[in-house]
């Protein structure tokens, strides 16, 4: 490819990151707010651009840009938009307002982009790494925090171990097969593959789970959440899942396509084990995002189930998933940072009895998020789970359809009971004044999760396009 358009995305976050750290450095007075809204605008233009960018492959194979590049670039940007909005007051209010942070995330996203990008594994690794080092930071953001430091070290101790369980699966594939490069990959394991390159497939499926926290990768996420700044929490919840699942897609359609038999049961089984830790993990716990930490669990094993089914119809369910759960994700934390008293953050599901008295438009915000994330009905939680749920069934896994929807009935019950909470028990939370870009992220998600059912056609055709320029 001779155009220069689909390296302007990458260039803005990463020259723009450089230029925002240089000022930064240099400036004399508190230059956080003016680092965040200035990244702000650098990932809306990276938004612009990648959608108007032609497909192709660039550096003679490396990096490819597609349909389905485009929509999973654009679930990332809109999740670390949101971050960074829900960031503004929160760090300030938390002393934690590091001009830093936001140049954190714009390298943390350019990591993304280039995975999900990657026609090569060194490439993904490359773009792996990237965002991996700048949210082992993000998560120890509040230093003079025992909670935020102890997160950060988990997150970093058993990320480098996934770093090196991928690094490794590359290299058996690279030993078997002779080449890192997709097209290369596809196109010798079409007629099958041997032990080692199998072997090597695995070790990459394993790095690549625990980056979108599927069980038994999930140790590192509960902590991780709790202990995190919550607009970093609302980051790992966003915009590195829907990098990760692209990724996931990406690598097991593309080279490993052709091994759909070696690699479905494994999927179906971290699906089966994200769901079941997901569901009946969550049910005891009492904080609010360790509540949220296994939720996501649970939500990547139904996103897995459309890759399971290994078809365009499963595929583009997993899409159309893992769209829905990004603002899903994104308004919940908004509505877990507006849980302040007396200028302090707190976090357990007991804090929110009585909020619907005080609070109506608050409290309905948040029950919007927890019966979408239940997936009941019309809310658009329920549609995520309706095509992945079709998708299984009509790729003849009848059974891991049948599992999802015992276990997301069991799921229903926690969510239901933060609502209970809100709605029935009484209680005097006397939250303080939500801020205005708190209330702006709330209110969008609220707003799409409520309305998808009346809209939904432009989500599922973007789906079904990225979807098929996979597959084809």
């Amino acid at each position: 490819m001779t155009s220069f358009s689909p390296l302007i995305p990458g260039l803005l976050l990463g020259v723009g990151g450089m230029v925002l750290l240089l000022a930064g450095v240099l400036s004399k007075r508190d230059a956080a707010p003016g680092c965040t809204y200035a990244s702000i605008v650098l990932l809306l233009l990276a938004a612009g651009f990648s959608c108007s960018a032609p497909d192709g492959l660039l550096f003679g194979g490396l990096l490819k840009t597609s349909l389905f590049t485009r929509y999973a670039d654009a679930l990332v940007y809109l999740g670390a938009a949101a971050s960074l909005i829900l960031s503004l007051d929160y760090n300030r209010q938390e002393k934690i307002a590091r001009f830093e942070f936001p140049i954190l995330v714009l390298f943390a996203v350019l990591g993304m982009v280039v995975m999900i990008s990657a026609a090569d594994l060194m490439t993904l690794y490359v773009g792996f790494e990237l965002q991996s080092l700048a949210l082992y930071i993000s998560a120890a953001l509040a230093r003079d925090s025992l909670r935020s430091t102890e997160a950060g070290l988990k997150y970093f101790v058993l990320g480098a171990l996934a770093s090196g369980l991928l690094i490794y699966g590359i290299s058996l594939v690279y030993g078997f097969a002779g080449t890192t490069n997709f097209t290369s990959l596809a196109g010798i394991l079409v007629n099958g593959a041997g032990y080692g390159t199998i072997v090597g497939m695995v070790f990459v499926l394993v790095g690549i789970s625990f980056k979108i926290s599927a069980a038994p990768f999930h140790m590192w996420t509960p902590d991780v959440y709790e202990g995190s700044p919550s607009p970093v929490t609302a980051l790992f919840g966003t915009a590195p899942k829907a990098a990760a699942m692209a990724l996931f897609l990406s690598v097991m359609i593309g080279p490993f396509g052709h091994l759909l038999a070696q690699w479905q049961l494994i999927i179906e089984v971290l699906a089966v084990l994200s769901m079941a830790i997901g569901s009946l993990a969550a049910i005891g716990q009492t904080n609010i995002k360790r509540l949220m930490a296994y939720s996501a669990i649970g939500h990547m094993g139904y996103a897995l189930m459309g890759l399971a089914a290994g078809t365009q119809a499963g595929i583009q369910g997993t899409l159309i998933y893992i769209a829905i759960y990004v603002v899903m994700s994104f308004g919940a934390f908004a509505c877990i940072i507006a849980m302040r008293r007396r200028g302090q953050a707190v976090e357990t599901i007991a804090d929110l009895a009585g909020l619907a008295g005080q609070r109506p438009g608050f409290a309905l915000a948040m029950a919007i998020f927890m019966w979408a994330m239940a997936g009941i009905p019309p809310l658009s939680g329920f549609f995520g789970k309706l095509y992945v749920f079709s998708a299984t069934l009509n790729a003849g896994l009848t059974t891991l359809a049948v599992i999802g929807v015992v276990t997301s009935i069991i799921g229903a019950f926690y969510y239901l009971r933060v609502i209970k909470v809100m709605y029935f028990d009484a209680g005097t939370p006397n939250f303080d004044a939500t801020p205005g870009s708190v209330r702006f992220v709330m209110g969008l998600g609220a707003v799409v999760t409520a309305l998808f059912v009346f809209i939904p056609a432009p989500l599922l055709a973007a789906a079904g396009a990225a979807a098929k320029a996979l597959i084809g």
